[in-house]
């Protein structure tokens, strides 16, 4: 996730609480997300619950997008 910003984000988990918390928040949500995908016998039994979970990591993502833009000045 953002390559491009890979040493700011390192930066950012070690001073950042917040920004921390909801990058762990996403990664643990993505492999929740890929268990369930990957499972057979959940995967359609699940499948809202999925979708609910993807906009949940896709939201983490647009506020970590954000405070890394703010962190890095653009």
């Amino acid at each position: 996730m953002f390559p491009e910003y890979r040493e700011l984000i390192s930066k950012l988990k070690q001073e950042d609480a917040h920004f921390a918390r909801l990058f762990n928040e996403h990664n643990e949500l993505d492999d929740k997300i890929t268990g369930l995908e990957n499972n057979p016998v959940t995967a359609s039994t699940v499948e809202a619950g999925i979708e609910e979970l993807k906009k949940a990591k896709l939201k983490l993502k647009d506020e970590l997008y954000a405070l890394l833009l703010k962190a890095s000045g653009k």
